[in-house]
């Protein structure tokens, strides 16, 4: 596919999608929300492992609300449906490991597809914003799934109905996010983190993604279960037979992603 609001490259299994309208702080259109949900789903086929980013000074600014006169004459449930759903969830079941490098303000609908990734490292002058109530409208594109089971109640709702900045080092304290770090060392450090992932045991990331994600509303015996079954997928992987190898030998394991 030929995209024209987003970058893509894969490189030595790593997977990296750029959100690519910087003159509009990488505002999201029914166009870019299609490619990233084709771009996620492609790099769960070929990466192993997913970094999603954007061009500029901005993640993403949420809704572009010039797009398709969206504001003018909105189906907002439409779009969430059809549009927004489908994109998150590609994000969200991505079979490998995904990293939300967030490189500026996230605001609105862009902060929670950050929060979407499975871990968000951001640069420290970044910010996150549930702006919503300030047009009007409530947290969507997942907001009320991802706070609350963040940050807890208190915050999630204040967060909110405030529509007030969080800063990176804030939601880092938070647990809204992995970590904050410092903007002269945030690409390398997100680029390490990534290829980290994409060098590391895929089977085994897989199966840390579905154990966690899916704890919710499981009881400790089901979630038992789960670990079982899940664990002696990997006790079958190629990568655990190179990393007990690699431990008795103590060597750094060499693994291959099967």
């Amino acid at each position: 596919m030929q995209y024209e609001t987003l970058t893509y490259d894969l490189t030595d299994g790593l997977a990296v999608i750029t959100l690519n309208r910087p003159d509009k702080m990488n505002a999201l259109t029914r166009q870019m929300r299609a490619e990233v949900a084709h771009a996620a789903k492609a790099a769960g086929d070929d990466a192993r492992a997913l970094v999603l980013t954007g061009a500029g000074r901005a993640f993403c600014s949420g809704q572009d609300l010039g797009d398709g006169g969206s504001a003018a004459n909105p189906d907002l449930e439409r779009t969430l449906r059809d549009e927004y759903a489908p994109m998150l969830m590609a994000i969200t079941e991505c079979p490998v490991p995904t990293i939300a490098a967030v490189n500026g303000p996230a605001a609105g609908a862009g902060a929670n597809l950050a929060l979407a990734a499975d871990v968000v490292i951001a640069k420290e002058s970044a910010y996150f914003l549930q702006a919503f109530t300030r047009i009007g409208l409530i947290p969507d594109a997942g907001g009320t799934w991802f706070m609350p089971r963040q940050v807890g109640m208190a915050k999630a709702m204040g967060a909110s109905l405030f529509a007030e900045k969080i800063p990176a080092r804030q939601a880092e304290a938070w647990g809204l996010i992995w970590e904050a770090v410092a903007d002269d060392a945030f690409e390398a450090h997100w680029k390490a983190r990534a290829e980290y992932l994409a060098k590391g045991p895929t089977k085994a990331f897989q199966g840390v993604k579905t154990a966690l994600r899916g704890t919710y509303g499981k009881t400790l015996e089901e979630q038992l279960e789960i670990e079982a079954s899940l664990q002696g997928e990997c006790g079958h992987s190629r990568d655990f037979q190179e990393g007990v190898v690699a431990f008795l030998e103590k060597r750094p394991a060499s693994f291959e992603g099967r």
